[in-house]
């Protein structure tokens, strides 16, 4: 079977699809991930958050400190960790889960993931459209309607599509650029506050309990956990010699470089503009804070930032639409993320009330779907890490009974039951505004740790359920060809 049927160009256009990448591609570099999770954090969405910590959680900005390195951490220690398997099977994350669930099991996690990823983009397109109206209206005095909100949403989705379907080599030169310019003008706006925020205002507000700072930690991790099943698509073009610690450093490093600061600058802000996390819009805020010479440039890159974590998303959307069975090569299949994007953000920006609420309540469930596929798959790599070759290519392309991964009726018995078990009992410690679980009240619910629970047992009950025995038979006892694996 012929794995390698769309190489990747050497132009500007990546043609590559699902299709595991053979080592005479292997080109790419760890420290490209570094930009590539800068980029990914370059959302003021993380400014609202920061301030959601101080308005609801009532923290202080020692604790906000704390909650955001932490959540940067564990967040982006787990999507480092997970990367790591992309170099293994140089094949996106959600292929590689193949091997994990069985080639039909795989559609059930699979699907999940996809539909958070909508979600996820929706919500990244929204707060990009509102930047782009608040530079309208700082610049020019336009105040937006109707009309110009689905004009600034459709131009923000479009501009998203056309640099994601461009490919890998397109988003790593935009990564970088932006990761300057962000850079930049974020030590402006430090260097802003510093300067005129009211400190002692600031150093004043009381210490919250450690109940909201672990359930903080939970709601600034959620949006970092998003990235984990993402992870592998960026780290598949990797030489199997890769350094797994240095692809972990640059994950981490890159996200917290920028995760950190802007969670606490969103702290920061809240004692000019106590009403922030309350705000149906989340960026006009800026234009009141900032002056117009500073806050137009911010925007401006940030809306570049967003741009790019939608871009970045809707990349590995592609893949999620094809491991999941939508005939259209890569380009086309994020064409359907696209449209979704488009309406469902329409009806954020235009029939639903309040923003913030729709968004902590979107963290709490992306967290929780997330967190039952990073479960599983961690003891899968865990298993793998022990073995000379890691994934069958050949096998991850297959999807007749003759497959490897095949196991009974194209189904893990195992890794099924240990997702299902853990994603029901993360959705019973959850509340949000329209759904409370029947654990919720529970001293885990209160504290915001569902997602951490859903992982621990998808964890647990994988490792101890007999190990999976992949269908070698079938394959008349042929041993695939080795996969340079380096750890």
């Amino acid at each position: 079977m012929d794995t390698t049927a769309s190489p990747e160009t050497q132009g500007t256009v990546e043609t590559r699809g699902i299709e595991p990448v053979p080592d005479s591609e292997r080109h790419g570099r760890v420290r490209e991930l570094f930009s590539t999770y800068v980029a990914a954090n370059i959302s003021v969405l993380l400014l609202t958050m920061g301030a959601a910590l101080v308005v609801f959680n009532r923290l202080n900005f020692w604790q906000v400190l704390v909650v955001a390195v932490i959540a940067a951490a564990v967040s982006f220690g787990l999507t480092g960790l997970l990367s790591v398997s992309g170099k293994w099977g140089g094949a996106p994350g959600l292929m590689l889960s193949r091997a994990t669930f069985g080639v039909r099991g795989n559609y059930f996690p699979g699907m999940i993931l996809w539909v958070a990823r909508f979600g996820w983009e929706t919500i990244n397109a929204v707060t990009g459209a509102f930047a782009l109206l608040t530079i309208l209206k700082l610049l020019l005095g336009v105040e937006a309607n109707k009309v110009l909100t689905i004009v600034t949403l459709f131009v923000f989705v479009a501009v998203t599509f056309l640099v994601s379907g461009m490919g890998r080599k397109v988003l790593n030169v935009c990564n970088k650029w932006s990761t300057y310019l962000f850079g930049i003008f974020s030590v402006l706006v430090l260097v802003y506050l510093i300067a005129k925020m009211d400190w002692h205002e600031v150093f004043a507000q009381k210490a919250g309990t450690t109940a909201m700072m672990i359930a903080g930690v939970g709601t600034i991790a959620a949006g970092g956990l998003s990235w984990v099943p993402s992870g592998p698509d960026f780290t598949r073009y990797l030489p199997g010699s890769a350094s797994g610690k240095k692809i972990v450093g640059a994950t981490v490093s890159g996200a917290g470089l920028v995760m950190v600061p802007m969670v606490l600058m969103g702290a920061v802000m809240t004692s000019k503009t106590p009403d922030l996390a309350k705000a149906s819009d989340p960026v006009a805020f800026l234009g009141d804070i900032l002056p117009t010479w500073l806050a137009v440039p911010y925007l401006l890159t940030a809306v570049v930032g967003m741009l790019l974590i939608n871009s970045l998303s809707m990349y590995s959307a592609g893949f999620t639409a094809q491991t999941m069975g939508v005939k259209l090569p890569r380009p086309l299949a994020v064409s359907i993320n696209a449209l979704i994007s488009l309406v469902g953000g329409g009806f954020m920006m235009l029939v639903a009330t309040s923003f913030i609420s729709q968004f902590i309540a979107f963290l709490t469930l992306l967290g929780v779907s997330f967190s039952a596929w990073i479960g599983v798959y961690a003891i899968d790599m865990v298993r793998r890490a022990k073995r000379t070759v890691k994934y069958d290519a050949e096998a991850l392309m297959d999807t007749s009974r003759a497959s490897r991964y095949w196991y009974k009726a194209g189904f893990c018995w195992q890794a099924m039951t240990a997702w299902t078990v853990a994603l029901a009992l993360g959705l019973c410690l959850t509340k949000v505004d329209w759904f409370t679980g029947p654990l919720a009240g529970t001293w885990l619910g209160t504290h915001g740790l569902g997602w951490a629970v859903t992982i621990a047992v998808a964890a647990v009950v994988f490792a101890v359920l007999p190990a999976p025995r992949e269908n070698v038979a079938a394959e008349g006892g042929a041993a695939p060809e080795p996969v340079p694996a380096g750890r």
